[in-house]
């Protein structure tokens, strides 16, 4: 992938979205999105509660992020969203047919210890297990790659960066 998509840089959380999202953003020279600016209100509460959300409470913010993505379509956006089910990513495709994904990796240790040393972020450890629970990996048909969160920020984004470059160019 040698243009700007739009890059939905997903996974479970604690995995980097919104460290490695704002990353690949700047190194393409497009704008990033945070999916968690995209949820409204009462979903932020229920997962502060240690609540998980519903697929009910998932829809509206999932076409939210999609349709900044697809306003994004032809200049190039990355966004973050944890996007853990297909029909999630299907979601965002409807509106995006054009997006490309990024699976930011991680073993569950790696990720709990991330999670437990970040300050200020409402999704608790608790809902760690019911993150990967419902994670279904990118599908073989599924334009992304899947990339190992080990190591610094700095060494992810480059294994990102390589991975879409590897991609084949979509036709127009």
């Amino acid at each position: 992938m040698n243009t700007p998509h739009v890059v939905v840089v997903m996974g479970v959380a604690g995995t980097g979205k919104t460290t490695i999202g704002p990353l690949l953003a700047a190194r393409y020279g497009v704008p990033y999105a945070e999916a968690d600016d995209f949820h409204p209100p009462a979903n932020i509460a229920k997962m502060s509660a240690g609540t998980p959300l519903t697929d009910d409470d998932r829809w509206p913010w999932l076409d939210a992020i999609g349709d900044w993505a697809h306003g994004r379509g032809g200049l190039g956006g990355v966004v973050s969203c944890s996007a853990l089910k297909r029909s999630y990513r299907d979601r965002l495709r409807s509106a995006a047919p054009g997006v490309v994904f990024v699976h930011l990796t991680g073993d569950r240790a790696l990720v709990e210890d991330r999670m437990s040393h970040r300050q200020g972020h409402f999704m608790p450890t608790a809902l760690l297990d019911s993150q990967f629970a419902t994670l279904q990996p990118l599908g073989p048909d599924e334009t992304g790659v899947a990339v190992d969160v080990t190591g610094s920020p700095e060494e992810i984004t480059e294994r990102a960066l390589a991975a879409l470059r590897a991609l084949p160019e979509p036709a127009p």
